[in-house]
């Protein structure tokens, strides 16, 4: 499963610092380094969401740091 979390100018001031940094933790406490490969990207093109322009396998949400465990939960874990 591929990740990508944006690390534009407008993301990087959203927190996509705090969610890279939440999404590394999480796929190590979940053992699944090898299923899920985590990427930064440059501008996304949706920098007029609310949140960090997040990528599950092509599909685009846009993500606050504060609902990244919610998150992973639901689109990353239980799509594995």
């Amino acid at each position: 499963m591929k990740v990508t979390i944006c690390i534009g100018s407008a993301c990087h001031l959203k927190g996509s610092r705090e969610i890279i940094k939440e999404m590394q933790d999480l796929v190590a406490a979940r053992g699944v380094k090898d299923k899920v490969d985590l990427n930064g990207a440059f501008c996304s093109g949706n920098c007029v969401k609310e949140g960090v322009c997040v990528t599950v396998d092509g599909t685009l949400f846009s993500l606050k740091p504060e609902d990244c465990s919610e998150f992973f939960e639901k689109e990353i874990a239980g799509r594995l």
